[in-house]
């Protein structure tokens, strides 16, 4: 017999879903807007179909996972999914599947944890860095606050937990550690570097932890539950580290380049809120060896940039200064430390593919 408790539990959507998705895949996939290194496997006859498929399953689960009887939770949960997103780490899980039989149940729940785990971070990411957008849309703490914001990604944090419970001990404890170094990332670029620790290490340690960990465990998850060869494992969580690093710092180079960025970032927010990013930490280091032009920047970018005039200026300024440019060059280079860890992989489109998404990262404008 059923009591009122487990019915909750139901209704909360924790239950397993009992029919396939009713949406047309392809146009579910088309939605989630493929990265390039992704939409590049759509037209294999085999991989293409049996991806898109999963995506489905994936984005349905992701909303039964979230629903709740509880209005409000329920409108909180769906806020950033219904947003949308590229769902990367999700297809990451999916194409690292098929170096095994990606068509196990595990596999699209794996999808799906890393992708709750995600969403549960920038709840809690918004609320720390005061963001009033993210997708384009106004931020969860922007509409109803931020105790309500943290509370709703732990929730979302608590639905990834006992997904991943029912995958067993295995794929716990490589969620527990990634969200373990998800927080500790949070935790050091909040309390800044040490006096005595390199600014550029410390940035790049941030990265690895709030970006790269998360990444990581996407592909290896994907050929832990496809049952691929367990000497892929340690070759995808490299790639994972190094292309979610080379990903992060595109992004902070593009911060600086003036192009608005779809997520509704407008360009030198960065520098407005006084985050260290890599053109900014090699801009300090060229004007500490000299470089009269980098000392000038700098007095502009650490001065008063309340105002959109001040702000365009130090946007501009540093797009045109020689550190942008060498950004961009230590970001293609963690991509292709990335593109290497996958050498051993055997030939064909899923390694082509995620060397393809490993060089779309660092060659985009948003």
């Amino acid at each position: 017999m059923t009591n009122s408790a487990d019915q909750s539990w139901t209704h909360a959507g924790h239950g397993l879903p009992s029919s396939e998705p009713s949406l047309n895949t392809t146009a579910i996939a088309t939605g989630l807007q493929l990265p390039a290194g992704f939409a590049a496997i759509a037209g294999d006859p085999e991989l293409g179909p049996a991806l898109t498929t999963n995506l489905a399953r994936v984005e349905k689960r992701l909303r039964e996972a979230i629903a709740n009887s509880d209005p409000l939770a329920d409108a909180t949960s769906r806020h950033l999914v219904e947003a949308g997103g590229k769902r990367i780490r999700p297809l990451l899980t999916l194409l690292c599947a098929h170096l095994g039989d990606a068509s196990l149940p595990a596999v699209v729940q794996a999808a799906v944890v890393v992708e709750l785990t995600h969403l549960a971070t920038l709840y809690h990411d918004d609320v720390m860095d005061s963001a009033p957008f993210r997708r384009g849309a106004p931020t969860a703490h922007e509409v109803w606050g931020n105790s309500v914001a943290v509370l709703t990604g732990d929730l979302i944090f608590a639905r990834a937990s006992i997904l991943v419970s029912e995958l067993g001990s295995r794929a716990l404890g490589i969620q527990a550690r990634t969200f373990e170094r998800l927080c500790l990332g949070q935790l050091h670029e909040t309390v800044g570097p040490r006096p005595d620790e390199d600014p550029l290490a410390h940035y790049l340690s941030v990265i690895a932890d709030k970006t790269g960990s998360l990444v990581a465990a996407s592909g290896q998850l994907g050929a832990i539950f496809s049952g691929a060869d367990e000497a892929y494992e340690p070759l995808l969580v490299e790639y994972g580290e190094k292309v979610g690093v080379a990903f992060q710092l595109a992004d902070d180079v593009i911060d600086v380049t003036g192009i608005k960025v779809k997520s509704g970032k407008s360009p030198g927010t960065d520098l407005r809120e006084g985050v260290p990013t890599l053109p900014v930490l090699l801009l300090r280091n060229a004007a500490r060896d000299g470089d009269q032009s980098a000392v000038e920047l700098l007095t502009l970018i650490d001065g008063d940039l309340s105002s959109d005039e001040a702000l365009a200026a130090a946007v501009a300024g540093l797009r045109e200064h020689p550190v942008t440019a060498e950004s961009w060059v230590v970001a293609r280079a963690w991509a292709d430390e990335a593109i290497a860890a996958l050498a051993p992989l055997p030939e064909g489109v899923v390694k082509a593919s995620l060397t393809s998404f490993a060089h779309a990262v660092v060659n985009r404008s948003s």
